[in-house]
């Protein structure tokens, strides 16, 4: 377990797991895709991967967050796909993504292992949640770019990202 933090609100709270290293090849992890089916990370090998942790999707910062994801993607072409995680249960998901027309950005939950959480490092275990990070993989499944986000009210540096993923193409 490392002893990484960020803050809510100002105040830190721990992290469990180990921020993977740029470089390295991306830890695999499987979640629950909105249909309960099983969704496996490694289903997208081949392709350019964002993903994006949020702490739910009906907050307001992770919900304009993950509108900005999904107009993006469009200009980010096929070869690139987004996902984004939380421990909201897969029927709050489909619920809010089709209430906020969300069409480009696959939502998938970590709510029942924490597999994801865990394995980047961004599990607020106290509250069963996960930090705002995003992560840049490679089609060749090499962690290309990670950003932790120090506070979780805010957005994460979204140029920075979209330079990532133009390097990482």
């Amino acid at each position: 377990m490392s002893h990484h933090t960020v803050t809510i609100k100002g105040n830190p709270v721990p992290l469990e797991g180990t921020l993977p290293e740029v470089g390295k090849p991306a830890p695999g992890f499987k979640a629950t895709a909105n249909d309960l089916s099983l969704f496996d990370f490694a289903s997208l090998k081949g392709k350019t991967v964002v993903i994006s942790s949020v702490m739910s999707l009906e907050t307001s910062t992770c919900d304009t967050e993950t509108r900005r994801f999904n107009t993006e993607a469009s200009a980010l072409g096929k070869d690139v796909a987004v996902l984004t995680l939380s421990m909201d249960l897969p029927f709050s998901q489909a619920r809010w993504c089709g209430a906020a027309g969300i069409d480009r950005v696959t939502t998938v939950s970590d709510y029942n292992q924490a597999d994801f959480g865990k394995k980047y490092g961004v599990l607020i275990a106290p509250l069963r949640l996960l930090a705002r990070a995003v992560f840049v993989v490679d089609k060749a499944g090499v962690l290309r770019y990670a950003q932790l986000v120090p506070e979780v009210a805010s957005e994460p540096d979204y140029d920075a990202v979209l330079e990532a993923v133009k390097a990482a193409k």
